[in-house]
């Protein structure tokens, strides 16, 4: 990828071997934006890190995988928003669901909404278990995001075999490439 990247993982960080940490030693010009408590997301502290990430690398690609590419979908109202190149969206989740699946309720506000100001693609799974394809695909459409369907391949990280996922830069060079 020829712009610096900004990797913005979800709920845990994402977790040791997942594609998104492999894609951060893979990029010479990545940056996995970190927050204070991956395990305890709140909407208004993870946007504020976020925030001062994009910031920092205006002009960046953003991959966001799960929770995080619901907090990047969430900006699209933001000042930052306009300094955002493009994003690649992987297995955005459902807050509800997330919340169910993990038994407890998670700070994060309702879904978001708007048109994203910037080019992206929202990679989905038929059978994710954090996100209905039904839903992603409205939550695309609203956005005005491209839809890739990769099939049946669950939540699209380690436990569904995603490891280092090198066909991933390939959707995120066609974000790039939307860009021109």
């Amino acid at each position: 990828m020829s712009r610096p990247v900004l990797i913005v993982p979800g709920l845990h960080g994402s977790g040791a071997g997942h594609w998104q940490h492999w894609w951060q030693r893979d990029q010479r010009d990545a940056v996995l934006v970190e927050q204070a408590d991956w395990s305890n997301p709140d909407e208004r502290h993870w946007s504020a890190v976020l925030e001062r990430a994009i910031l920092a690398r205006p002009g960046s690609l953003i991959v966001a995988h799960s929770l995080g590419a619901i907090l990047v979908a969430k900006l699209a109202r933001s000042r930052a928003a306009s300094l955002i190149a493009g994003a690649l969206l992987v297995a955005p989740a459902d807050i509800n669901r997330t919340s169910v699946r993990h038994q407890r309720t998670y700070e994060f506000g309702a879904m978001p909404q708007d048109v994203l100001p910037f080019p992206s693609i929202v990679v989905a799974s038929h059978d994710d278990p954090y996100m209905p394809y039904g839903k992603l695909e409205t939550l695309a459409q609203a956005w005005g995001s491209r839809l890739h369907d990769l099939g049946n391949v669950g939540h699209i990280n380690v436990q569904s075999g995603f490891g280092r996922w090198v066909d991933g830069y390939q959707l995120a060079s066609r974000v790039e490439h939307q860009l021109h």
